[in-house]
Parts: structure tokens; sequence; C-alpha cells
């Protein structure tokens, strides 16, 4: 090798692991922070500076109700990065006392396509959910007056972490609202709450009690079928934070203002603007995505509900996790892996 070449020879980035512990001192308290770098990513997607493919289910047919799923993507902009969330969903765990879902990501470096990162993602994942759908809920009422009642549909993590996000991104409620097919669980969420604001906190017996009692609605279920049938008991135009996708039959969203954070991706695996596609043979109930939301292109209307849909992309994971690798190494919270690549000799 000439002194030329080994001059220009990109040198492999350290390998290192950032534990569940780090990823939640990082992301904790800083939810305008957060907030802000999953819009730049949604700003970097719709400007066309991102790779964000289908992602890919790993079933088993002894375990139908589970799944791993892989969301590979590469995130353009001033510093971009490639790589890979790896997340698994075994609702049987949560019988046990576990968390439904658990997670890594691996970050890859842009120009050699090593890895440098290993994240533990459960955190991450939630969270960037979280920030999206509090990102949403903020645009949708840039010039509309916030509702200061809110409906929980789910209690588990994502709801947790819902909440989290809306009230730190400067959400204030007066009245809080919970419906989940367990009542043991919607009780447990009041008590978590109830350390936490002085809303009045309500569990709802009906579903129709819970979608009539606020202005803002999240769906944070696992329902794999849409479960909430009537368009009459969204007649006070409320916004729907959609986030499971699946809980609104079509009709629902037949009659709302619809925006998707991602048409390709959101039209897709049955959730229900994908089956209200399949019912039209069309794709007009589609009045914008959260990209037309940020750059002002799309009208937001008072007169019916307002329904945010967004499928989860992969590149939110890939800038929260760089978000939180960066963060790590400069709190020195990053556990390196010396010589975790070895053999870097084309012939030894």
């Amino acid at each position: 090798m000439s002194d030329t070449t080994a001059a220009t020879t990109p040198a492999v980035p350290e390998f290192s692991v950032i534990g569940g512990k780090a990823v939640h001192d990082i992301l904790a308290g800083d939810e305008t922070g957060v907030l802000d770098v999953v819009r730049d990513a949604y700003l970097t997607h719709g400007e066309g500076k991102s790779v964000n493919p289908p992602s890919y289910f790993l079933r088993f047919p002894d375990r139908p109700e589970a799944r791993i799923i892989a969301l590979p993507a590469a995130l353009g902009g001033e510093r971009p990065v490639d790589g890979i969330k790896w997340i698994s969903s075994f609702p049987h765990n949560i019988t046990s006392g576990l968390p439904r879902a658990s997670a890594v990501l691996i970050l890859n470096d842009h120009e050699t396509g090593y890895p440098f990162a290993c994240l533990e993602s459960s955190i991450i994942s939630a969270t960037r959910t979280a920030s999206s759908a509090a990102l949403a809920a903020r645009e949708l009422h840039r010039d509309r007056e916030r509702p200061r009642s809110v409906t929980f549909f789910g209690t588990g993590l994502i709801a947790r972490y819902l909440f989290t996000h809306l009230q730190g991104t400067g959400w204030e409620f007066d009245e809080i609202s919970i419906h989940d097919s367990s009542r043991e669980y919607a009780q447990s969420f009041a008590r978590h709450l109830a350390e936490r604001t002085s809303a009045k906190i309500t569990v709802q017996e009906s579903p129709e009690e819970a979608v009539r009692a606020s202005g803002l609605i999240v769906f944070a279920t696992t329902a794999p079928t849409p479960h909430i049938h009537e368009p009459a008991w969204f007649s006070h135009n409320p916004t729907v934070l959609h986030v499971s996708l699946r809980d609104l039959d079509p009709e629902i969203l037949r009659g709302s203002f619809n925006v998707l954070d991602d048409i390709e991706h959101c039209l897709k695996a049955d959730t229900s603007p994908h089956l209200l596609e399949q019912a039209t043979g069309n794709r007009d109930f589609v009045d914008g995505t959260l990209y037309d939301v940020l750059r002002g292109t799309v009208t937001v209307p008072t007169d019916r509900p307002v329904v945010f849909s967004p499928f989860g992309l992969g590149i939110l994971d890939l800038a929260v996790g760089t978000h939180v690798y960066r963060e790590a190494l400069a709190r020195g919270l990053a556990q390196p892996a010396p010589g975790f690549f070895h053999d870097l000799s084309r012939h030894a």
C-alpha cells in the first residue's frame, strides 16, 4: 500500500455499547430537545434526504401473536448516519410482568459502513414515538386553541411516554380520561398520572364516553383490528393521535382530516388508513403529511375531526439514537469495546 493510499484510508470507528440506564438518563427531562431532533428528522425526510425502506416482520408459526421487526434506514443531512432497529413485540410478556417490547439499535458509519454503536432501544423507540405524536399535536394546533382535556386509550409504556412528552412540551390539561380493556391497568395508569398532575382523572367505563370526553384523544393500544366504529362519537371534532394505527373504523377516517407521517408506510399492513384505501380504491382521503403541516402547506380545519396516523419511521430511531450516542460520549456513558473489529487486513 502506498503512503498516499494509507493516508486516505478511513479509520475503523470505535465500537461502543450504550445501555438502558444511560439512554434513560440522557433522554429523561429533555422532551423539548428530543422534539427538535424529531422535527429535523421529519424535515430531512420530507426533503428526500433519507432512505426508509419497508419494515421486515419476522413471525413465528408457533407464536402467531409475537413478532420481531427490522427497521433499516439512512438519514442524511449535515451528519448522515445509517442503521437498523431490531425490535420485538411479545404481548404475552405482560402476563409475567415484563414489558411487551424490547429492542436494540445499531448505528453505522455513513462513510465506511462499519457499525459504531449498539444502543438499548426500547426507550429510544418509545421516546421517538411519543415525541412524534407530541410534535404533531403541537403543529396541528399551531393556529387552533389547544384542548384542555385528553383521553388515553391504552395504558402501557407508550401511553406513559406520550403523557410525559405532551406535558414536557407545554400541554396543560384540566381533565384526563382513561379507557383500557383491563380496568386494573386503567386504574394503575390513573394512579401513575395522579402523582404527576393536578388534573381531574377519570377511568371511563365505555369507549363512547372516553371519546366524547376530550378534545385530544390518544390511541396507544395493541388492537389488531378496528374497535371504535361510530363516527358520531367524534362529532365534537377532536384531534386524534392514532399512534397504534388500527383502532379506528375506516368510516371514521372517511369523515376526518387525515395527516400521515409517511403515506407509503401508513397505507399497508391493514392499518386503518390502509383499510380505507382498500374500501375506496383511492387515497383521496389523505389530506397531507406531517411534513406538509410543518411547512405550512396545508390548512388544518376546525369543522371535522383531525386524525394523525404515524407509522413510525426508522429514521426517527436513527435521529434520536444518534443524539443519545453523542451525549453518551460527551458524558462518558458509552462503554467502548476495544478490538471489536479484529481481522482488518485484506490479505492476512
